[in-house]
């Protein structure tokens, strides 16, 4: 049997920009660039998950074995985290193969309380993705959403092609890290993921786990982007980290709009969403709390609502400002969109399913915002359908 080895770089599709490696391919979420505009380590490891990511082919071949090493980073004493590779052929989920666990890859722990960092680095991870059916088929491959993958090899029994470019429309998504899929079982379980396969569209997740904080180089990265329609959900990392107040919110909004309206994307559909439904945060401002207790991870919000008044920023303050900023807009941008984030999940769908850490949606809540925002703003008739 002939074994094929595979240039990855034509196959790779969700990434803004890769990186060759001393293993291998490197895919970004954010361009260099824009990673070198902010001091904090976060931006860059969150841009480094592979939210939305995958390798995407055409092949006859029954045997295909993708090489990786994997980065997780986790708290000291705390477990591994799994993670998925899902399979699909021609579209449908045909095999979610695990992350391997502690063996391969690299593991960073921190401790939160001394701040105290430990690497341990093992060998590079090797998935068999099980016996494909024959003939030809599309394949494609989605990396894990919560970790960060350096992509080493992709090996087959037959000849391997990038997927043709197809006539879908190209879907643009930023948001925080309920858009990331922080809570969501596996990478196409995301809501942005079951979205963009509900609705039949081309999704490039820009989605940033804590920091969708309205930075310059995000917008520029978006300016920059190829994309047919863009959704922007802005608001709740602002007000998790307590970063700002109305008085700076509000110019800070419009220039981050403003910033992807030049050049390419000046009428481009452009979709501008409030927060989700949470609960701690609806009328408490921030910053948050993190405790571990026995009974779970949880957040909790420590700001005084009564310093609303003094413009700190809720949940509800940001969604009725948002709301303002896309009337104002939209007078002289018909391309420009609002969607109250309440239509995806409200009060009502937090009761029946509780977030987890307060926080973030699980799967089931995942699956339901992906479905509704692909019938709300993706179907025929929504605001970012383009037929």
């Amino acid at each position: 049997m002939e074994i094929h080895d595979v240039d990855l770089v034509p196959l790779l599709r969700g990434a803004l920009e890769y990186e060759s490696t001393a293993r291998g391919l490197m895919p970004w979420r954010l361009p260099r660039w824009a990673r070198g505009q902010s001091f904090d380590p976060a931006v860059a490891r969150v841009a480094g998950e592979s939210a939305g990511v995958r390798l995407d082919l055409r092949t006859a071949a029954t045997s295909l074995v993708l090489r990786t090493h994997p980065t997780r980073r986790i708290s000291a004493g705390a477990a591994v985290p799994q993670a998925f590779y899902d399979v699909l052929v021609d579209g449908a989920l045909f095999a979610r193969l695990p992350s391997p666990g502690k063996d391969a890859g690299t593991t960073v722990r921190t401790d939160r309380g001394t701040g105290k960092v430990t690497t341990a680095t093992g060998t590079d991870a090797q998935l068999q993705v099980p016996h494909l059916p024959a003939g030809e088929h599309q394949v494609q491959i989605w990396l894990p959403h919560n970790e960060t993958t350096e992509l080493v090899s992709l090996s087959s029994d037959a000849e391997v092609h990038p997927s043709p470019a197809g006539s879908q429309t190209r879907w643009l998504h930023h948001g925080s890290s309920i858009s990331h899929g922080f809570d969501a079982a596996h990478p196409t379980g995301t809501w942005p993921a079951v979205a963009a396969a509900t609705a039949g569209v081309e999704l490039a997740n820009l989605a940033l786990s804590g920091q969708a904080m309205l930075d310059p180089f995000t917008a520029r990265t978006i300016r920059s982007a190829e994309a047919d329609v863009i959704s922007v959900k802005l608001g709740i990392n602002i007000v998790n980290e307590d970063a700002m107040r109305l008085r700076t919110f509000v110019p800070a909004v419009h220039g981050f709009l403003d910033t992807i309206r030049e050049g390419r994307h000046s009428h481009t559909p452009l979709l501008l969403m409030s927060p989700l439904h949470c609960r701690i945060q609806e009328t408490t401002p921030g910053p948050l709390r993190f405790e571990e207790p026995d009974s779970g991870p949880r957040y909790s919000a420590l700001g005084d609502p009564d310093d609303v008044s003094q413009g700190r920023l809720t949940l509800q303050v940001v969604r009725s400002t948002l709301r303002q900023i896309a009337d104002q807009r939209m007078d002289t941008d018909p391309h420009l969109h609002f969607l109250d984030g309440l239509e995806l999940f409200g009060p009502a769908d937090e009761a029946e399913l509780p977030l987890r850490d307060h926080l973030h949606p699980g799967s089931a809540a995942q699956r339901r915002i992906g479905e509704r925002f692909a019938n709300v703003a993706l179907a025929p008739g929504g605001p970012l359908n383009l037929q």
